[in-house]
C-alpha cells in the first residue's frame, strides 16, 4: 500500500523471498500504481475497499504517509489481513493503540518495520550490550545529522506536515535511532528537549535536540536534523563502566572494551551512507529480513520481532520529546 519510494523497497524485498508474491498494490496516484504493477506484478487498485477485498492476499505492507497507517491498518485487520506497517507505527500513541487494538480483536499479526534491528552489526551490538560487554551503561550519544533538499518537502503533500508526518526530522528520520536506543538500553524516564525549524519551510521541525534519562540511570543525548548539508552517517556512541562502543550508520566502527574484546576497528565500505541526503533505500536486506520474520510469525503463529507494542515505544518517546519541547518553547 502506498506506491511511493518506500513501497518500491518493500517490493524488491518481498520479491527476493522464495514463495512470496505481490498480489495487489493500492495507491492514489494512478501513474505510480500502474507503473509499480508493471514492474513488480500484482493487480493495481485506486480504491481501498477493492484492494482489501482482493483474493488471494494474506497480509498488507503499508508504505502510505505515517498519519494514515492506522486508517489503512485497521481496515486491513478488520478484513482478516495481517498488517506490516512502515515506521513509525503512527503519529500518536492514541492512533497506535487503536491499530494495536484492532489487530488484537481481529486475531491478526501486527508488525512495524524497524529493519535496523536485523542489521548484522547492530544485532552484534545488542548481544554485546546484553552480555555486559560495556558494563553498566553510563552515557549514550546519538546523532542523525542528515540532509534533505527543499524539494524533498515542497514536492510532497505530506512530508513535514503535522497531519500526515506528525512532525519532521525526529518522527520521520530519527525514529529508527530512537527505536534502537530503546531496544538497546531500555525505557526512558525523563526528557528535556528543544525543537526548531531552521532551514526548511515545513510545519514540523527540521532540527531537534533531546536529553534523555534512562531507567537504568544512563544519560543520553539525541540530535536529529535534516538541515546538515551534505549529510553524515547516523552515529551512536555508548559508554559504560567497561568501555565504549561506536556505531556509524549500521556498522560497529570501534569497540574499546576493558579486558574483554580489545579494540576493534571496522572500515565502512563505500556506499554505506544511504539516507543521509536521500530518502531512497538501495539496500533492501533489512526490509527483506523484516518480511521473512513476519511471514514466519504468520506461519508459526508467533510474534513478529517488532510487533505493535514494540513499535509503540518509539512513538511514545517522540510524543514526549515534542510535548516537552513545546512547553519549553512557550516559556
Amino acid at each position: 500500500m502506498g506506491g511511493g519510494n518506500i513501497s518500491e523497497t518493500h517490493a524488491r524485498a518481498a520479491r527476493a523471498i522464495p514463495g512470496l508474491e505481490i498480489a495487489a498494490i493500492y495507491g492514489t496516484n494512478r501513474d505510480r500504481v500502474e507503473r509499480f504493477a508493471t514492474i513488480h506484478g500484482g493487480t493495481p487498485y485506486l480504491d481501498l475497499d477493492a484492494f482489501l477485498n482482493h483474493k488471494p492476499m494474506d497480509f498488507v505492507a503499508i508504505g502510505s504517509p505515517s498519519g494514515l497507517h492506522s486508517v489503512h491498518g485497521i481496515a486491513a485487520a478488520r478484513r482478516g489481513l495481517h498488517v506490516l506497517t512502515e515506521k513509525p507505527i503512527e503519529i500518536s500513541t492514541e492512533r497506535a493503540d487503536e491499530l494495536i487494538g484492532a489487530a488484537r480483536e481481529s486475531g491478526v499479526k501486527l508488525g512495524v518495520m524497524f529493519q535496523d534491528r536485523f542489521k548484522p552489526d547492530i544485532r552484534r551490538l545488542k548481544q554485546w550490550i546484553d552480555d555486559g560487554a560495556i558494563g553498566k551503561p553510563l552515557l549514550i550519544d546519538a546523532r542523525v545529522k542528515w540532509y534533505r533538499s527543499p524539494g524533498y518537502y515542497s514536492e510532497s503533500k505530506w512530508r513535514g506536515t503535522l497531519a500526515l508526518d506528525g512532525g519532521g526530522a525526529l518522527i520521520n528520520q530519527a525514529v529508527h535511532t530512537l527505536d534502537l536506543l530503546l531496544w538497546l538500553f531500555g525505557d526512558v524516564v525523563r526528557v528535556q528537549a528543544r525543537t526548531a525549524t531552521v532551514m526548511h519551510a515545513i510545519q514540523g521541525e527540521d532540527t531537534a535536540i533531546a536529553l534523555l534519562e534512562f531507567a537504568s540511570g544512563a544519560l543520553g543525548t539525541v540530535l536529529a536534523t535534516t538541515a546538515a548539508f551534505p549529510g553524515y552517517p547516523r552515529r551512536v556512541e555508548a559508554t559504560g563502566t567497561q568501555g565504549t562502543l561506536i556505531l556509524e550508520h549500521d556498522r560497529i566502527i570501534a569497540a574499546d572494551l576493558r579486558d574483554v574484546f580489545g579494540r576493534v576497528n571496522v572500515s565502512l565500505p563505500s556506499g554505506d551512507n544511504e539516507n543521509v541526503a536521500s530518502p531512497v533505500v538501495s539496500d533492501f536486506s533489512g526490509h527483506q529480513a523484516i518480511f521473512e520474520d513476519f511471514v514466519g510469525a504468520i506461519r508459526d503463529n508467533g510474534t513478529p520481532a517488532c510487533d505493535g507494542l514494540e513499535g509503540r515505544r518509539s512513538i511514545a518517546l517522540v510524543e514526549e520529546i515534542y510535548s516537552v519541547a513545546q512547553k519549553n518553547h512557550r516559556k
